[in-house]
């Protein structure tokens, strides 16, 4: 299983856009083949950074999912909807494993 973190730089004038694009993408994903923990905008600090954040088997296992997402309408036409609005000036993504696992408190022999 790997964590694919997307961190966004969006216009913090258009912040109610990229929460749409968020609810969007919170149908679409989980749909298509992802595990979605969740889209997080800006709050207290920062207003231009949000991220998107999802599970998936591997990186075969992704380019599969992003192929469905490409098709899927909705999926269609929230990018369409990103480039036309413009809220999202830059976007980058990284695919991290979870290294910790499992958690809880550990067992001294």
């Amino acid at each position: 299983m790997i964590t694919c973190f997307i961190r966004y730089e969006i216009d913090p004038f258009k912040k109610d856009d990229f929460a749409e694009y968020a609810r969007n993408w919170g149908q679409a994903i989980p749909r298509c083949g992802a595990d979605l923990i969740g889209y997080f905008g800006p709050h207290e600090g920062s207003a231009t950074t949000a991220y998107g954040v999802y599970n998936i088997d591997s990186l075969a296992a992704y380019e599969t999912y992003r192929s469905r997402l490409m098709a899927d309408p909705l999926g269609q036409e929230n990018y369409a909807f990103s480039k036309r609005e413009r809220f999202i000036l830059k976007e980058d993504r990284i695919f991290l494993k979870n290294v910790s696992m499992p958690h809880g408190a550990l067992v001294k022999p």
